[in-house]
């Protein structure tokens, strides 16, 4: 469980002290998948990195799974049990080969040499990244670098991931890959986990913040609403103000829904289904 109380974070400025995150107190229960939006400069980035000790806060208090990261002896179970995908996956990549860059992080674990390799083996089956196995990292394209950026910090089976705009850089065709992918993970779909992950996923784009089932929007340093995606993008004229708007799906969405209630007929599941297989 991650819990977050009265967190304050404040930054020097030549006007004065600039507060990013203004007492922001929160609770994000095991399983819990999370999208987080806001405008630039809203503090979404500054709460990721607050969370897994990136950036020590001016005040309050955090707890991941019960140890707080502003404890320097809580940071390396923290770190292993919280992971982070950055929106640049060349952030994070390390090593020369696929292989070795997934197994830089179990190396840091001091995991046995059979275990490394069973983790290794299963995180390229499960990212679809077998055939580039003793490539160079910077051969690959932009979809298939972020998976295996994803692909090594969930080889070090965190119970929790955050993603900070992981499909900024991607085509549409990508975006969707990595969004199925994230769903299935939030599941513990193929990944021998105990229980399903934690996900946080930081976003700019509406319509991705649909595949959560709970939505946090960021403004000021404040979270201004928290709950359902479908129900808080009802509310277009609150959400204007602070740059906000619904998914162009959305009210072909609502349309659907409208006349299924009436006809009974079935055409799409979720919204989900209609982002990723559009009416043309």
């Amino acid at each position: 469980m991650i819990e977050v109380s009265h967190l304050t974070l404040e930054h020097p400025s030549p006007t004065g002290a600039r507060r990013v995150l203004d007492d922001l107190s929160i609770s994000i229960f095991d399983g819990e998948f999370v999208a987080i939006m806001g405008a630039n400069g809203a503090g979404k980035t500054s709460f990721a990195r607050c969370l897994n000790g990136l950036v020590m806060p001016t005040a309050g208090e955090i707890r991941i799974d019960g140890l707080s990261p502003l404890d320097d002896h809580h940071l390396p179970t923290i770190r292993r049990s919280l992971g982070m995908v950055f929106q640049n996956p060349d952030n994070q990549i390390v090593s020369a080969t696929v292989e070795r860059d997934i197994a830089f992080g179990l190396e840091n674990l001091g995991l046995p040499r059979e275990e490394m390799h069973r983790r290794v083996d299963a995180m390229l089956s499960l990212f679809h990244l077998e055939k580039y196995r003793n490539h160079p990292p910077h051969l690959l394209s932009g979809g298939e670098k972020q998976r295996l950026a994803i692909a090594g910090v969930v080889a070090m089976q965190p119970r929790h991931l955050i993603f900070d705009e992981p499909t900024s850089l991607l085509d549409y065709p990508s975006r969707v890959e990595l969004l199925n992918l994230v769903s299935a993970l939030n599941r513990g779909e193929n990944i021998q986990a105990p229980e399903p992950l934690t996900i946080l996923f930081i976003t700019q784009f509406p319509e991705e913040a649909l595949f959560a089932k709970r939505l946090l929007v960021f403004d000021h340093g404040r979270i201004t609403f928290d709950g359902p995606p479908t129900t808080i993008f009802q509310q277009v004229e609150a959400l204007h103000p602070i740059g906000l708007h619904p998914p162009v799906e959305f009210p072909v969405w609502q349309k659907l829904q409208e006349m299924q209630s009436q006809t009974g007929n079935i055409t799409f599941s979720s919204i989900e289904d209609l982002i990723l297989n559009p009416i043309v």
